[in-house]
């Protein structure tokens, strides 16, 4: 069961879930998960209003069965994305579900943070549930500007060409 913490931005509220995984660090996760969260409500273009988002921390092997179950795919993925169902509460989102050994591996392959890495992959996850995607080339390069704006304001370099970018391009 989530335990509701407080937030940084009252407007936004995460959940956070261990479901699985041995996570490192849970509790500083748990402030930089909220991080990336106010990140993204802090840019008015993409939230009006309270933003309520559940992360669930968990295992490669519970992601494979998601994405099998969900998008057909039975292999574990870095990041899924739930969005919330119509009889949701007002400015619920949807859940966030994060598998831990792949975040660990993509994150030693690009020689950055695990940190750094899951706040990108909610970053990633929230823009997601905020209805953008990656499908059609103008739609990725949309979003990963969005990404790359936002993670820069977190002073996290840009996921794509790992460098810092200073522009807040939207």
């Amino acid at each position: 069961m989530p335990e509701r913490r407080s937030q940084p931005n009252p407007s936004v509220s995460v959940d956070l879930i261990h479901d699985g995984g041995d996570w490192p660090e849970p509790a500083r996760l748990a402030v930089l998960i909220d991080r990336a969260a106010v990140a993204v409500a802090d840019r008015p273009s993409l939230v009006a209003g309270a933003l309520d988002v559940t992360v669930v921390l968990s295992s490669d092997a519970a992601v494979a069965v998601l994405n099998a179950q969900f998008r057909g795919k039975d292999k574990p993925t870095n990041v899924l994305s739930f969005p919330a169902g119509p009889s949701a509460p007002p400015g619920t989102l949807g859940e966030i579900v994060l598998a831990l050994e792949t975040v660990e591996r993509e994150a030693h392959d690009d020689g950055i943070t695990v940190t750094d890495h899951v706040q990108h992959l909610v970053v990633h996850g929230l823009l997601h549930l905020l209805g953008f995607d990656h499908e059609a080339a103008e739609a990725a390069e949309r979003m990963e500007q969005l990404e790359i704006a936002i993670l820069a304001n977190l002073g996290i370099a840009n996921p794509y060409t790992a460098a810092l970018e200073t522009g807040t391009k939207e």
